[in-house]
Formats: C-alpha cells, sequence, structure tokens
C-alpha cells in the first residue's frame, strides 16, 4: 500500500521558517520524481519545488531563493526547507510521487501552512 505522509506545518509569523518532511512507503522511492506542491484557498494546486529522480531540482519563481527541496533515499524522504516565510506562502502543501516511465502519481493528505502575525 502506497503512502505518503507529511508533517511540520504550522503557524509561524512572517519572517519565519518551517521545515515540511513527506516520508513515503510503498513505492521504490529512488526511482520516483518528487515534489511538493500547493493549494491556497480559492486557488488552483500550484508546484512549489520538484526534485527527479537524478536530483534535478525545479522550483516556482515565487520561492526561488528562499525554499529549498531536497531528498534522503536512504530514508524514503523529501523535504521542503521554507525560510523568510510570508503570509502569501499560507496554504495546504502536498507531497506528491511520480514515475513516469510506469504511469503512476500518487498524493499525500497535505499539511497546513498558515503565516500571520
Amino acid at each position: 500500500q502506497v503512502q505518503l505522509v507529511e508533517s511540520g506545518g504550522g503557524l509561524v509569523q512572517p519572517g519565519g521558517s518551517l521545515r515540511l518532511s513527506c516520508a513515503a512507503s510503498g513505492i521504490i522511492f529512488r526511482f520516483y520524481n518528487m515534489g511538493w506542491y500547493r493549494q491556497a484557498r480559492g486557488n488552483q494546486r500550484e508546484a512549489v519545488a520538484t526534485i527527479t529522480w537524478t536530483d534535478t531540482t525545479n522550483y516556482a519563481d515565487s520561492v526561488k531563493g528562499r525554499f529549498t527541496i531536497s531528498r534522503d533515499n536512504a530514508k524514503n524522504t523529501v523535504v521542503l526547507e521554507m525560510n523568510n516565510l510570508q503570509p502569501e506562502d499560507t496554504a495546504v502543501y502536498f507531497c506528491n510521487a511520480d514515475h513516469r516511465s510506469y504511469a503512476t502519481n500518487y498524493w499525500g493528505k497535505g499539511t497546513l501552512v498558515t503565516v500571520s502575525s
């Protein structure tokens, strides 16, 4: 059974930092592209940061320079480090696993990040 479990969300003040983690099980993790997506109230889900199975990273322009995505294949974990958080970063953040060759795609249930003073 495939599971993606996010953790680390919460309430922070503008300028603060959070570290989101996603623990994957039920997949051969090292062969999957991984990513973090977010959905704010009334908005569509958007890609925040992705990291391929070969460790190529990509970031949304709105977070570049502030967020860092990384993966630990030994622990089946992908992490999103978020710095200098702003109110517009408020959203539910979702973990994604994608294997294009096998046409498989999985999502976590999400973790809420709220940036407010």
